[in-house]
């Protein structure tokens, strides 16, 4: 129906052109107080402000530098249905959390959200904004969704990349990034758009209707009301090319701790060792140890000899059995291709503004907004290592009550001889995924006044508001295992116990409901075969796994004034102040059935401690509050000869983290009209977040990699699984931040439409919020550290003999420093095209934006850490590209409109701190690996967006086809198990088609 409808407007467009308005785009030097795109100040259209500052002056040029994107922007160029993807493609935006890179934050609640990034400084140092407000955060670690922001209704966005905490607060560490609404818009407008991938997956399609109506006397009044829905297919599979070449970093077998050859080595065609999707017995035990090395489990419990490759590894008989195989049969492991690629995701959501003008100058106005989302994505197999199946007895007649049924059934007494037990690893094909399936209801609702009088001669802007947030959040795991019930259900046995004539001829029964010990029975308990594919009791699957899930609920209150003025005069102009209060209040409550929580237990030491109860999940309610109470001031001062002055101070005082003062200083200087000089200095910060400060404990499991390990197996295994818990610091202080900023605009006039800005930052980051990594700590302990050694216990659960299973806990402190550092490189060319042709109408734009990031150097704190620089590193989400840059060309008429998109990042290093060498190599460490490859090749993407305009009798109407990934461009491949790609700089859905109309009349 929307392809007839589409095609529909497209004939009715050729046979009638319709003579739509056009706007024109932002360029680098939009500042603050310059009219906005698409507006003058010649007195044929409204003067519009665009906002940075809580100063309200016309004329005024910002020091700290802005960029805006205007809704043509937006709609001529967003990739998807969400603006968020757009607005992520600023080269000022980095490491942002988006659905593909979050997808595997289990228990987070982060999955599936867009969160935006600034400088790659971290979510939680971006502030967001909605109309120059705060929104409620979508979680528990405060990042506000993009997604709750009603879409149709964005008139702009502003980009500030600065420190602007003196002005808005905590948070705007790395800048602020401000979502406008057309609060105005008067008429109908209608949008609907699909799209899919080339490949046939990844379908989605969204639906929106705004109304906006003036009432009242003279049209005092106005009603504003949205409706939005959006849905996207999940992709459950990663069933792409690029994530099937076995691209992976393998340990090389010829390396030692004191060897001159590289440690790592860059392979292809490498897959993972450890385990299959039918189960592998990665080690036997018995007088024929290891004999059984290799053996994995194919359909209907067929054997097979697993092949290594003997380029790369010795034999599987050795001492230590390598977790990864280069050659051979390599596919054998295809737990990278059963895992999700993007999240089903549904979204809903309104929202409605009724204003009235109660005297001239004087508006009241009410707002109020519900969204919810649902996201479903696969999050993996169920995999285990170290799974222990208990062999004695197999091999006498009659069987012993020892003796693992399954084991016995699939391999038989002959294979068993001198065996008294197998450890099992697996990626589970049999059993259900592991699943995200997180859900969040989001409101915010807002009163206020606004408006405009005279002061000391002058006209004053003020506006006072009241706001509630609340954000109900269910974070939902699906289909995880339970350790225990696992356990019981594997070490299945004959049955009954005892009476031979039943041994290898009766029921497989649970052996804790056989033995000889009545207090542990579980009469629900289901016997569960992990020895093949196709084998599994599905009667088992409701014993086995459950659905983890903690129930957050996060209330935000918040009001505040602020007032605008120009008072008086100095000799080179007005002097403009503006002056402000707010008070807010963040809350947090929880809720975790007692079945999913950690299980309350003591170490060896006798000291207390938890284990944990299921595989990931094992939540911990956040409860707590805290508030704040804030006063500003910020002017605005003309010293003639074209500089101005601008400052701003901020005193805060925060009920958990004390006073603290934020400031800033800055100044333009502008000569002549085509070039302006800007500075700014500034102190901000951030204070810690809900979950920094009460957080009850997040969970996460992994492994670790093992820093006594050598190629003999004398010091233990090459790594360690473990589950790691942070818990709160309610003693957390805020992070300081001292900024600076300072760049050049160029508009010359000899180039009409032309504008260019370069601008440097320098961001300085003390007293930063950092919890210690669980490689970290285990690094820590080994080098003699035994304070960090106390974080580190043991699961019995989980443990087997020679392969210890560990729970690593910690918790966040103000220890860490950080220094960002680049240029912003801002372009812009507008031509239009009756210069070059006469009487034709339509403009040709040009806008390349470009970020060269020089520095990003963290210093986490860590005792003995290397102190890194994340530039120039490919390598993952907390990485920073050396160049990401984006350019555009539009060429738009009154018929139709076209626009060409170029975008990338440039190569890198793998690894920060990895040393590339082929011989004659320095000594690898943790904290400088050596590597026969350590690069990581850049990416460049092109998109392309066709828009024909077309008017239905009153209505104007728009149908546009995109194509993202035109060329169908690999993403950033990595060379690691699981998904092979850089998730946060690469597109990893290749080439995707999105068509749709929208409608309006006004």
């Amino acid at each position: 129906m929307l392809t007839g409808t589409a095609l529909l407007a497209l004939a009715s467009g050729l046979a009638a052109p319709a003579a739509a308005q056009t706007q024109p785009s932002s360029t680098a030097t939009a500042q603050i107080g310059d009219p906005a795109p698409g507006t003058s100040n010649d007195g044929n259209g409204p003067d519009v402000i665009v906002t940075g500052t809580r100063i309200v002056r016309d004329g005024f040029q910002a020091p700290t530098p802005l960029t805006v994107l205007t809704q043509q922007e937006i709609q001529n160029s967003s990739p998807s249905n969400n603006v968020a993807d757009f607005v992520n493609q600023l080269p000022s935006l980095a490491g942002s959390t988006r659905p593909a890179n979050s997808r595997l934050n289990l228990s987070s609640g982060q999955a599936g959200i867009n969160a935006l990034n600034l400088r790659n400084l971290g979510e939680t140092r971006t502030l967001v904004l909605l109309d120059g407000r705060r929104s409620v955060a979508s979680t528990v670690t405060g990042l506000v969704d993009v997604n709750t922001i009603p879409q149709a209704l964005i008139k702009s966005v502003e980009v500030v990349t600065g420190g602007a905490s003196s002005a808005y607060g905590s948070d705007a560490v790395a800048g602020v990034v401000n979502f406008v609404l057309d609060k105005k818009y008067s008429g109908l407008k209608v949008a609907i758009d699909s799209g899919i991938t080339d490949k046939g997956d990844g379908g989605n399609y969204s639906f929106s209707v705004t109304g906006g109506l003036s009432w009242g006397s003279e049209g005092r009044g106005h009603l504003l009301l949205n409706a939005e829905l959006a849905h996207q297919d999940g992709i459950f599979r990663v069933d792409r090319d690029w994530n099937a070449t076995g691209y992976v970093r393998i340990q090389n077998p010829n390396w030692s701790a004191n060897s001159t050859e590289p440690q790592f080595l860059i392979r292809r065609q490498v897959g993972a060792a450890n385990s299959t999707p039918g189960g592998l017995i990665t080690a036997s035990t018995g007088a024929r140890a290891n004999s059984l090395r290799g053996t994995y489990f194919g359909y209907n419990g067929a054997i097979g000899q697993y092949q290594y490759g003997a380029l790369t590894f010795p034999s599987p008989t050795g001492t230590a059995p390598p977790t990864l195989t280069q050659g051979g049969d390599w596919r054998l492991n295809d737990s990278g291709r059963r895992i999700g690629l993007s999240p089903e995701d549904d979204r809903r959501g309104i929202f409605a503004r009724a204003s009235y003008e109660i005297a001239d100058d004087i508006e009241v106005f009410a707002e109020g907004s519900y969204n919810t989302q649902e996201i479903f994505f696969n999050a993996g197999p169920n995999l285990q290592t170290g799974i222990a199946l208990n062999a004695t007895g197999c091999t006498t007649v009659p069987v012993g009550p020892n003796c693992n049924a399954f084991l016995y059934n699939t391999l038989g007494p002959a294979a068993l001889t001198g065996i008294t037990g197998v450890t099992l690893a697996t990626t589970a094909a049999d059993l259900p995924f592991r699943a995200i399936n997180n859900k969040r209801e989001v409101q915010r609702y807002a009163i206020g006044a606004e408006g405009s009088t005279e002061v000391f001669g002058s006209n004053a802007v003020w506006n006072v508001f009241g706001q509630y947030g609340r954000a109900d959040l269910r974070e939902q795991l699906r289909n995880i295992m339970n350790i225990s019930r696992m356990a019981n259900a594997t070490n299945a046995v004959f049955a009954p116990a005892g009476n031979p004539g039943n041994f290898a001829t009766g029921s497989i029964q649970c052996a804790i409901n056989v033995d000889s010990n009545p207090s542990n029975n579980d009469p629900n308990c289901v016997p569960l075969n992990r020895l093949g594919l196709g084998v599994a009791n599905p009667a088992a699957f409701n014993y086995v796994l459950g659905d983890p899930y903690r129930d957050e609920v996060v209330e935000q209150y918040n009001a505040g004034f602020n007032v605008s003025a120009s008072p008086f005069r100095t000799w080179a102009g007005e002097v403009s102040v503006a002056i402000g209060a707010e008070y807010r209040e963040e809350k947090i409550r929880g809720f975790v059935p007692t079945e999913f929580q950690p299980i309350a237990t003591t170490n060896a030491a006798g000291n207390p401690t938890t284990s944990n109860a299921w595989s990931v999940g094992n939540y911990l309610p956040t409860n707590g509050s805290y508030n704040v109470k804030e006063v500003f001031l910020e002017t605005v001062v003309p010293l003639g000869a074209g500089l101005e002055f601008n400052g701003a101070v901020r005193a805060t005082d925060y009920s958990t983290a004390g006073y603290v003062t934020t400031w800033k200083a800055g100044a333009t200087w502008q000569p002549i009209d085509d070039f302006r000089v800007r500075v700014t200095r500034s102190r901000d910060i951030r204070a810690p977040n809900l979950n920094e400060l009460y957080q009850g404990g997040s969970a996460n499991s992994d492994s670790v990699r093992n820093p006594a390990y050598t190629a003999d197996g004398a010091n233990g295994p090459a790594s360690f699984g473990y589950s790691g818990l942070v818990t709160g610091n309610p003693r957390l202080g805020v992070e300081k931040s001292d900024s600076w900023n300072a760049g050049v605009v160029l508009t010359p006039r000899f180039i009409p439409g032309f504008a260019l800005s370069v601008d440097y930052f320098d961001i300085d980051i003390k007293d930063g919020i950092t919890t210690f990594s669980a490689q970290d700590i285990v690094n820590l302990c080994d080098s003699g550290n035994t304070a960090l050694c106390d974080a580190i216990s043991e699961d019995p659960a989980r443990s087997v003999p020679g392969q210890p299973y560990l729970l690593i806990r910690s918790q966040p402190f103000n220890a860490a420093s950080q220094v960002v550092r680049g240029v912003d490189i801002d372009a812009s060319y507008r031509l239009p095209l009756d210069r070059l042709f006469g009487d034709t109408d339509g403009n040709l734009t040009l806008r390349g934006v470009a970020t060269r990031y020089i520095d990003n150097i963290l210093d986490s704190g860590v005792p003995q850490a290397v102190i890194t620089n994340s530039v120039g590193v490919n390598g993952g989400q907390s990485t920073t590209p050396n160049w990401i840059y984006r350019f555009t060309a539009t060429y738009d008429t009154p018929n139709f409109a076209i626009t060409a998109t170029g975008r990338g990042v440039s190569a890198g290093k793998y690894v920060a701190t990895g040393i590339e060498c082929t011989s004659g190599c320095p000594i690898s460490t943790p904290q400088q690996p050596t590597y026969d490859v350590n690069r990581v090749s850049g990416v460049f993407y092109a998109d392309l967006n066709l828009t024909q305009k077309v008017r239905f009798g009153d209505a104007d109407a728009q149908f546009f086809v995109n194509v993202t990934n035109l060329f169908d461009r690999w993403p950033l491949l990595l060379p690691e198990t699981g998904l092979a790609a850089n998730s946060t700089y690469s597109d990893l859905l290749g080439r995707q088609f999105r068509i749709g109309l929208r409608m309006q009349t006004r």
